[in-house]
């Protein structure tokens, strides 16, 4: 049978795992079978994709340890920064297979709202750690990041900011740190069984069989800190229904923000004006203007 898989890297990753994970779950180890959905899932690489957007970017690197390494892991990342010393800084998280490059559009687009901005990609991504990450490990990296910031601006208020994939790693980071300032996930969703539960074969039983779940919802809850779901209209990867979900389980103070005709990956840039009014009556930010 030929089977023709669709274009977008997560959308693919994720019918791979809808098709396949109930026929290598009876037959395979646990361990392979979470291998597998890494893999797929995150479809880690160099590739990039615009990256000419990318010029004039500052090359930082972080180094982490995690349990049980022999090595450290080296994170590769771009920085982005503000003129006065005190203006918000930003930590941007992407999503499935396109490296940190991918998103230097989406990270000037944050610039000029007023932040600081680093980006960072995951170990087995760009020029970082040629490690297999999982859920657990790209949450780490992000959190190495996160400290990493606090060291060298510590006297900037900090956000995280998580697209698609990277929005379900933006919420676990959030939910275990106490010192961020607020929360922004786009195109982003409760957990990897409800996005599967939107395609065609998504009645399929798969879910006890899913090792990389992204809970998104059932964390998001525990953000001490406002909260901006933006998501688009026309995105037919990650429904807005799903965007909606997930800032349904958010605390208050949050704000859901629908981007007419908003796609996966142009929302952001056609949502300026609307980013920009809800991140000054939810964060009290104005572009230009540091934080106090």
């Amino acid at each position: 049978m030929n089977l023709r898989l669709p274009r977008h890297p997560l959308r693919r990753g994720l019918l791979l795992l809808l098709a396949v994970a109930a026929a290598i779950g009876l037959q395979a180890g646990c361990a392979t079978l979470d291998e597998k959905q890494r893999e797929w899932i995150f479809q880690p690489g160099t590739r990039s994709w615009g990256g000419a957007a990318a010029e004039g970017l500052q090359d930082v690197w972080i180094e982490h340890r995690t349990a049980g390494a022999d090595t450290p892991v080296r994170l590769h990342g771009l920085w982005l920064p503000q003129p006065t010393a005190n203006a918000p800084v930003l930590l941007y998280l992407h999503g499935a297979r396109w490296d940190v490059r991918s998103s230097a559009n989406r990270m000037r687009r944050m610039h000029e709202l007023g932040f600081a901005v680093l980006g960072i990609d995951y170990r087995g991504f760009g020029q970082s750690s040629p490690l297999l990450p999982g859920e657990a490990e790209a949450t780490e990296d992000a959190l190495a990041a996160w400290r990493w910031l606090a060291a060298q601006h510590p006297q900037s208020p900090r956000y995280v900011f998580g697209h698609s994939l990277g929005g379900a790693i933006a919420v676990n980071l959030a939910a275990q740190v106490a010192d961020e300032r607020g929360l922004i996930v786009e195109g982003s969703f409760p957990s990897i069984r409800e996005v599967v539960s939107t395609f065609k074969w998504g009645w399929l039983p798969v879910g006890p069989l899913i090792t990389q779940r992204f809970e998104a919802g059932e964390r998001i809850g525990q953000v001490g800190a406002p909260v901006l779901v933006v998501h688009g209209s026309e995105d037919r990867l990650i429904r807005p229904e799903l965007g909606r979900r997930l800032y349904e389980q958010a605390a208050e103070p949050k704000r859901f923000v629908l981007v007419e005709g908003g796609s996966h990956h142009n929302t952001n840039s056609l949502g300026r004006a609307q980013y920009r009014a809800a991140m000054a009556e939810l964060f009290g930010l104005k572009p230009g203007a540091a934080s106090n």
